[in-house]
């Protein structure tokens, strides 16, 4: 005999969810799914200035891995989802530091290495920008020249890690003195990539602008050539026109200091020539002295989570107490941009300190030209899904 099973008056009755909240329960689940990825595994950044190029150019939308390196635990909790430091659109901030918690780094599959394009937060607090937390600090992306305990130094554009030379990346760029009495228009420069006409964060960048000579007896003025701010590559085209009398290096020469330059107060370096500079490494001492604070006075007074630092060119005193010398308490990176000549990078700032790190660059997923075209010109289609190297 068959049974039926019939309701009971008690048995709660399912409440159907209106079309609103489950519009709201959607997109709760989409935001906590994309924070969650975003945090753990990889997040998308965008190319905003030219100083990475012709490696990464302006408009190129990357996949940066945070699984590479290891991800960071959240150290601002209070902010508002899938945004930075400001709301869309707005000036509003998005976050605020009432809450901070501690740095921890989940374990990774490799560390920072020689050569790798990282995305990191700027360490330095820009004149005029808020005091922004380490993880809401501005996002940039350089290439890592030196590893913890490296000694950096660059000679005549040529850099060497440990006394040893190391190649330019392949698309890297510097400016070049192109001789020529031809008088050259941006269209014969865009065909080789080299253009003025694009917008970046930074501004308007001049990658070539003519170089005129007065000639006192004429009394007139002469093109004698070009600026040109370009990769070795098309420089190896150049040199076959006929009408080019020869190119040469723009390099600054050793011993003219660079204001603004990092240790400039000390060391007589510039943007060509720097060097020899140790990057500091946990758990390695150094002696206090003139030298070492003009490079390492910024990073122990910044980043090492001390207390009452108080930094002169000559002392350095730690809750009132003067130090003769001092361990690193983590570890730091020196970076710099494929665009040697047009990059704010550690040769001007100094050290990236491990916790600012955010990922490894991996590939280009997308590439949008900034000079207005049309939709199909507008896309760089030969640079989607590109590796970065």
């Amino acid at each position: 005999m068959f049974k039926f099973r019939t309701k009971s008056a008690e048995e709660p009755k399912r409440i159907k969810k209106s079309p609103l909240r489950e519009w709201f329960d959607s997109i709760l689940f989409a935001v906590v799914a994309a924070t969650l990825i975003r945090w753990l595994t990889v997040e998308a950044f965008a190319i905003p200035t030219p100083s990475m190029e012709n490696s990464l150019l302006v408009g190129d939308f990357l996949f940066v891995s945070k699984l590479h390196y290891g991800s960071r635990t959240p150290s601002t909790l209070l902010q508002v989802p899938l945004t930075h430091q400001k709301l869309w659109g707005t000036n509003l901030p998005s976050y605020s530091s009432a809450i901070q918690l501690p740095f921890f780094r989940l374990p990774g599959f490799t560390h920072v290495k020689n050569g790798d394009v990282v995305v990191f937060n700027l360490p330095p607090q820009k004149p005029g920008e808020p005091a922004y937390p380490v993880d809401i600090k501005t996002y940039y992306v350089k290439r890592c020249i030196g590893i913890p305990g490296d000694v950096v130094t660059m000679r005549r554009e040529q850099v060497y890690v440990n006394g040893k030379p190391v190649a330019s990346p392949r698309r890297a760029q510097t400016t070049y003195f192109v001789k020529t009495a031809e008088v050259l228009n941006g269209r014969f420069f865009r065909r080789y990539g080299i253009v003025n006409d694009f917008a970046s964060a930074e501004g308007p960048f001049i990658n070539w602008e003519p170089i005129e000579w007065y000639n006192d007896s004429l009394k007139t003025t002469q093109l004698v050539g070009y600026r040109v701010n370009t990769t070795q590559e098309t420089v190896a085209k150049l040199k076959e026109l006929d009408w080019v009398n020869g190119i040469e290096p723009m390099t600054d020469a050793p011993g003219n200091t660079e204001q603004g330059h990092y240790g400039s107060s000390v060391y007589n370096w510039n943007r060509d020539n720097f060097g020899p500079l140790t990057v500091p490494k946990k758990g390695v001492t150094i002696p206090i002295n003139q030298q070492t604070i003009a490079v390492y006075g910024p990073v122990i007074q910044r980043y090492e989570g001390n207390q009452n630092v108080t930094v002169t060119p000559t002392t350095i005193h730690i809750n009132g107490q003067p130090v003769t010398s001092y361990s690193f308490k983590q570890n730091y990176y020196f970076m710099m941009g494929d665009n040697r000549h047009n990059s704010e990078d550690s040769r001007y700032w100094g050290f990236v300190p491990d916790d600012h790190v955010v990922g490894k660059a991996i590939f280009v997923w997308m590439s949008v030209d900034p000079v207005p075209a049309d939709i199909w010109h507008k896309v760089r289609w030969n640079r989607l899904f590109r590796l970065v190297e």
